[in-house]
Parts: structure tokens; C-alpha cells; sequence
């Protein structure tokens, strides 16, 4: 007889779990239970929350998710994976997103089971996120519908309620766009890696070819073509035509870089003028050919120096998918209990800015042109005296009608507290005064997964603990609220800030890089970025491994290249912590109570139309 403080849902979760690793052949699979969204790594499985309760939803929705990590686990290869993703964000989301379908509908073909069990899982995602309710295509995610086809027309199964309709909103499109191709799809399903080839397929005849990068196929061949005109005219040169290339991918690494190095060598026999290309070719030391293009780019613009030891689990992620809409809506209106004192000073220096801003908003003119608008205020001297020429007028421009601004938030555990809830509110209050003026509003946040490292460290751990890894921990990049998405549907969002263990480490300069990336595509025409932060960079993981000043350093560098490249207007508001130090346009205060003041002074002076009343406000200074 069980004890009264047991769990009942602890057999089942037991259960479920043995389950996963038997289905996912892997008996050191680890499977954990959390709030946090499901996901998966190479060696763990986080399954949704089974509540003592054991409700039928929370339990079919814990197996369908269980099923399809499972699922991937077993039939995905990383490597494979990793070898043929695009580079581009939109045609990797729909690379993953086909993949996703390919492991569960293979996976269909073995344990039909399975097949129900996800089921559910799509219909409960499909439900939180209101796919039923969408009627525009423009408003239906392309990825997601073109991973639900891909699991249709796999499996034969119908897809659950709102699934069916994002699906059918694109189908026509990626039909009548990919018909030809997704004839193959029976042909490649089991094989990953003739898979991958068909979804880039897919993908470029979506019409996002441009985002594929190098086809990791041809590497050699591609630097070839490039060295003799001649090589186009022998196409037998080799010993091979095109028809063999999948043969080729098939065979053994050490098979394949033979066959090349003896190409390489017959070539040269042929033409003697490309002796010197191909020899390099030649003596390139076996397993050294590079599957990717030879030089990659550098982790950081700022500093090439700059490593990273992986980035496997580094994840940039909307509030809305850490936490239920529920939970959301919980932190929100604690949030909003925390700051009640605070709400009518912060409302009034909110009121204070949109009033200034307004100011500067109202029509202005230019008079006595002599083209433009017609002044009829000045046709009277036109009656009295006929000679006198018409006047016109033209109406001023102001100077941020086209503007973006970006606040990038520290999510560290030192800001855990006050400082976090008052951050969050002035950032919610300044998004709406903005919004109010026309000027879009971006709510970006920093912070890592885990203390200590997470799975980077334990990486780098068993690697041995080489030398100068670089930054060994594993980012974790927010997104509270999007430029584009209107404030009343991302309100909920910065509830997130009071969520429990969501703040640890901070890694500014990566976050400060981050946040310019994402402002300096923005099409607006003046960009302002504002950092909110408490303290130095800081990760123990990070610095008991590397220099003392790595992280301090690579954010100097970071600030370095943004204040020089001046596509961005860089600000920061130290909190308790001299910012000073680091950036040119800086202010510093000692109690967060003031933040909402100093947020709004900045403000208002990057868009006073009086110069010397901007540089004043910008200049270096110190509140408190």
C-alpha cells in the first residue's frame, strides 16, 4: 500500500519513461518531467508535466510527446542532419520541420501505435497556438504546413483539428510549387540522408533555394569547375558521370576520398596547365577533405578570436514557448501586484515622454516656398495686391516617423527581484508610450540555460577539458515582444521575468551582437538599441577555463563594432554598475527605482529635435 504523500502519477511517469528509452533504443536515455517545453538533446528527453492529477489530456499529451522525441531519436542522425541544414533561417525551419514528420511517419511504418499518440500531440499544439482559428494563409506558418504534408502524405492519415486547416491553407502552394518532387517521397522516407537532399529539393522549389548554402555534396567538384574550362568539355575525365553521384555518397569516407584523389590525379595528367590546382588536391592527408566550405565564418564579427566550445544547445526562443499561456498570465498579474506602488510615478513619466514626443509629432512648416502646398492664410495679400507672387508651404519632416527602438534586458540571477519586476514594467509601459508615437518596439532578454556550464560543459568534460574551450555554457536568447507584434498580444510575455529559475548566467557581449543582428535588418531607417544591465559579463563556467577578462573583452569588442559601424544608436542604463566604463553613451543609477526615470530621459533626448539638448542628455553621466 503506498504511502499518503505519494505521487500517484509517479508509476505512470516510471512507466512512460522505461517506455521511451525501449521505443528509442537506448536504455542511458535520460527522460525528465518539466514545465519547461519539450525538447530533446543526444542523450535526454524532457516530456510535459504529469501533475498529480493524471488528467486524460496531461496524459495522452505526455505519450504523444514521448513518442515523438522517442521517434527521432532513433531514426534522426545529428551528423547526417547537420551536414545537409540550410543556412538560411526560413529554409532550416522547414528543413527541421520535414525531418520532424520523416522520423514520426517511419516510425508509423514499425509501431502503428505511435502514429494515434502524436496525434494528440499535434492537436494540442495545434490548439494553443489558435491554428483552427486562422483563415488567412499569410498568418499560417509555411514550415509547420509543409511538415504536416510531409507526415500526410507519408503516413495516409488524416491530420487533427487545426493541423488540417494550416495544411490546407498552403497545400495548393507547395502542390503546385513541389509536385514533381514529392513524388519521391515513398523512395527516400527510411533513408535520412536521401531525404535530406529531397528537402533541400522542396526547399528551393518553395522558392527558398537562396537559403541553402553550399551543397555539402560537391565540394570538390565545385572547386574544380572553377580551375579549367576545360574540365566541362571531358566529362568522363573522372571515370564518372553525373548518374553516379549517389553511389558515391553511399560509399565508405576512406572509399570516396581514394576516387576523388585519383581523379584529382588523372586530371592532372590531362592538363598539364592546371599542374599546380590539382596537385594541392592530391596531396591533401587523408580525412582532412572538409565537408563544409573551408574557411567558416567566424562565431563573432567583432572578434575572430572570439570560440565558442559548442552551440548544440544554445537556443534563441519567444517567451510564449517557455511557459504556458496560463502560467503567462499568472506572472503577469503577479508582476503587476510586485510594481502597484510604482504604477502611478512610472505612468507619469510614461505620459511625460509621449507628450514630448507628441511635441515634436505636431505639423510643422516652411513658409514662403515657392512650390508646395498652397498657404491660403496668405491669399489675402494676393487680393489686395494682384502682383504679389502665390505662396506656398512645405511640411517638415520629423525625425523619427521611421524608427525602431530595441531594449535588451539582463535576465541574470543578480537582477532576481526588484530589479527584474521594475525592469520588465518600465520596459512594458515605455513598449506602449512608443507604440502610441508610432515608433516600433523591440523586448529582447539574455540569460543562459543552466548554471555551471549546462550541457556544454559536460561536453567539454568528456572531451578531456581541452585547453582555452571559449564560452562554455549554453545561451539562452528571449524574445519578449517583436518589433512587428503589437503590444496587446505580447503584454502576458514579460510576466516570464518572474518565473522562477528562469535567471542565471549573463553573456553580454553575445546578447549585445545578438540584438544588433536582429535591429540592423530591421527596414526602418533610424534604429536605437538600449541595453539594461547590472553587472560585468559574468559565467563561472566560462571563466574558471579562459582568461579572467574573456567575456569583458569580447563585449568591449561587440560595443566596439557597433558604436563604429553606426547603423545603430548603442545606449546603456547601468543598474548599480558603472556602465560607463564601457559604453560612450551611458547612464548610471543606484536605485532601480529610478530606472523608469533614466529609461525615459534617454529617451526623450535621442528624439529632442535641439542638438545640443540630445548630446546633453546623452552625455556620460551618473544618476544618484
Amino acid at each position: 500500500m503506498s504511502k499518503p504523500n505519494d505521487n500517484p502519477a509517479d508509476p505512470f511517469k516510471k512507466a512512460l519513461a522505461e517506455a521511451t528509452k525501449v521505443m528509442a533504443d537506448d536504455p542511458d536515455l535520460s527522460v525528465t518531467y518539466s514545465v519547461d517545453p519539450p525538447g530533446a538533446t543526444n542523450d535526454s528527453v524532457r516530456l510535459p508535466q504529469v501533475s498529480r492529477r493524471m488528467t486524460r489530456e496531461e496524459v495522452l499529451l505526455a505519450r504523444g510527446t514521448a513518442d515523438s522525441l522517442a521517434l527521432r531519436h532513433k531514426f534522426h542522425d545529428p551528423a547526417t542532419a547537420l551536414r545537409y541544414q540550410p543556412d538560411g533561417q526560413m529554409a532550416r525551419d522547414l528543413y527541421d520541420a520535414m525531418e520532424t514528420a520523416r522520423t514520426e511517419a517511419v516510425g508509423a511504418q514499425y509501431m502503428p501505435g505511435t502514429a494515434s499518440n502524436i496525434d494528440v500531440k499535434i492537436e494540442s499544439e495545434a490548439r494553443r497556438k489558435g491554428y483552427g482559428d486562422i483563415r488567412d494563409k499569410a498568418q499560417a506558418p509555411l514550415a509547420t504546413a509543409a511538415g504536416y504534408l510531409i507526415r500526410h502524405l507519408a503516413t495516409g492519415r488524416p491530420m487533427p483539428a487545426g493541423a488540417d486547416n494550416v495544411m490546407e491553407l498552403w497545400r495548393g502552394f507547395i502542390e503546385e510549387s513541389c509536385g514533381g518532387t514529392l513524388d519521391n517521397l515513398e523512395t527516400v522516407l527510411t533513408d535520412q540522408q536521401a531525404f535530406a537532399k529531397f528537402a533541400r529539393q522542396l526547399i528551393e522549389d518553395l522558392g527558398y533555394g537562396d537559403q541553402l548554402g553550399e551543397d555539402p555534396d560537391m565540394p570538390e567538384d565545385d572547386a574544380e569547375d572553377g580551375s579549367s574550362e576545360d574540365q566541362d568539355e571531358q566529362p568522363d575525365s573522372t571515370g564518372q558521370d553525373d548518374g553516379d553521384e549517389d553511389e558515391d555518397m553511399d560509399a565508405a569516407p576512406e572509399q570516396s576520398q581514394e576516387e576523388q584523389q585519383d581523379a584529382s590525379e588523372a586530371q592532372v595528367s590531362m592538363d598539364e596547365s592546371a599542374d599546380t590546382e590539382f596537385e594541392d588536391d592530391a596531396e591533401m592527408p587523408e580525412g582532412e577533405a572538409p565537408l563544409e566550405p573551408p574557411a567558416p565564418q567566424p562565431v563573432s564579427q567583432a572578434d575572430p578570436n572570439y570560440a565558442v566550445y559548442v552551440t548544440d544547445d544554445d537556443e534563441e526562443i519567444g517567451a510564449e514557448e517557455l511557459a504556458e499561456p496560463q502560467e503567462l498570465e499568472r506572472l503577469r498579474a503577479y508582476l503587476d501586484q510586485q510594481l502597484e506602488p510604482l504604477k502611478g510615478a512610472v505612468s507619469r513619466l510614461a505620459n511625460k515622454l509621449q507628450r514630448r514626443l507628441q511635441a515634436q509629432q505636431n505639423r510643422s512648416w516652411e513658409f514662403d516656398r515657392e512650390e508646395g502646398i498652397l498657404d491660403a492664410g496668405r491669399l489675402a495679400r494676393v487680393v489686395a495686391q494682384p502682383t504679389t507672387p502665390l505662396s506656398f508651404k512645405v511640411e517638415k519632416d520629423t525625425e523619427f516617423r521611421d524608427t525602431v527602438v530595441t531594449l535588451l534586458l539582463d535576465n541574470s540571477g543578480s537582477m532576481r527581484g526588484r530589479p527584474i519586476s521594475i525592469a520588465a514594467i518600465c520596459a512594458d509601459v515605455l513598449a506602449r508610450t512608443l507604440e502610441r508615437c508610432n515608433v516600433k518596439v523591440e523586448i529582447l532578454g539574455f540569460t543562459t540555460r543552466a548554471w555551471k556550464g549546462g550541457k556544454a560543459r559536460e561536453k567539454w568534460l568528456a572531451d578531456g577539458r581541452p585547453q582555452q574551450p571559449g564560452r562554455l555554457n549554453d545561451l539562452r536568447h528571449i524574445i519578449y515582444k517583436g518589433a512587428d507584434a503589437p503590444w496587446r498580444r505580447t503584454r502576458d510575455n514579460l510576466g516570464l521575468m518572474m518565473k522562477e529559475g528562469l535567471l542565471k548566467e549573463n553573456i553580454d557581449g553575445e546578447a549585445l551582437e545578438w540584438a544588433h543582428r536582429r535591429v540592423v535588418n530591421r527596414p526602418e531607417a533610424r534604429k536605437i538599441l538600449m541595453v539594461i544591465s547590472d553587472g560585468a559579463p559574468v559565467d563561472d563556467s566560462t571563466l574558471s577555463v579562459n582568461p579572467a577578462n574573456y567575456l569583458e573583452k569580447h563585449l568591449r569588442d561587440v560595443i566596439a563594432m557597433v558604436e563604429k559601424r553606426k547603423a545603430v544608436e548603442l545606449l546603456a542604463i547601468g543598474i548599480g554598475h558603472d556602465v560607463t566604463r564601457y559604453y560612450d553613451r551611458a547612464v548610471t543609477i543606484t536605485d532601480v527605482e529610478q530606472l523608469a526615470g533614466a529609461m525615459t530621459e534617454q529617451l526623450a533626448g535621442l528624439f529632442d529635435s535641439d542638438p545640443r539638448k540630445r548630446a546633453r542628455v546623452l552625455g556620460m553621466r551618473k544618476v544618484g
